[in-house]
């Protein structure tokens, strides 16, 4: 290390290019992010259903994502489901696919764990007010379970954010496919690297920091 040289000209030559892949991190980000809400919360019903049939498909979808790593995954939809299924998406698309339903499986839980944490009192009011199982549901065990879910979700935005770098294997333009290849162009792959690891922690830190203010303030709220 004492005799290297650091030359950062080869970040600021090629900003445009790191900031063209960080856009396609935060679109996957994104829109990963809103399936997981949505698609998290509808899988924990399931899971938690009288139904044993739609039971049983929700743990196993559930089982299936969190034991296994998010980079087989990937890597599995992508070469897989076009051979075994016949079904070609745009990479991009098989991308949000893969990393969608990964953090579905982790926000299902997440919801499933405030869910129970909520008092069984709130269901006999809904029971004596005559509410449906769906305004049961939307009014009252929703809000709640978003509130007391919040921190875990934040936490899994976070990894999702992160593991979004692994669909770089499959050659989708993210952060750290730009990274990968300036890298290779350039010739200086420690100030390449160190500028996308400052990048994933210029968006990661603000994240956690909100996660620890919702936990002490959730914390204080219901003490």
């Amino acid at each position: 290390m004492g005799g290297y040289t650091w030359d950062f000209s080869a970040i600021t030559r090629n900003w445009d290019q790191l900031m063209d892949g960080l856009a396609v991190t935060l679109q996957l980000t994104g829109i990963c992010t809103v399936i997981g809400l949505v698609g998290g919360f509808l899988v924990c019903l399931m899971a938690m259903s009288r139904l044993a049939p739609l039971r049983w498909i929700a743990v196993a979808f559930i089982e299936l994502f969190r034991c296994t790593p998010a980079l087989v995954q990937i890597i599995w939809i992508f070469y897989c489901v076009p051979f075994f299924f016949g079904v070609f998406f745009d990479p991009f698309l098989m991308a949000v696919l893969a990393l969608g339903m990964n953090i579905t499986a982790f926000n299902a839980e997440a919801y499933r764990a405030a869910i129970q944490a909520i008092p069984s009192s709130h269901e006999d009011a809904c029971t004596a007010l005559g509410l449906s199982p769906l305004k049961k549901t939307v009014y009252v065990i929703l809000p709640q379970a978003l509130l007391m879910a919040t921190p875990v979700l934040l936490t899994n935005t976070i990894g999702l954010l992160q593991q979004t770098s692994l669909v770089a294997i499959v050659a989708i333009a993210d952060l750290m496919y730009q990274g990968k290849t300036l890298a290779t162009q350039t010739y200086r792959p420690i100030e390449i690297y160190t500028a996308v690891a400052f990048i994933y922690f210029a968006f990661s830190l603000p994240l956690s920091q909100v996660v620890g203010l919702w936990e002490r303030r959730l914390r204080s709220r219901l003490a």
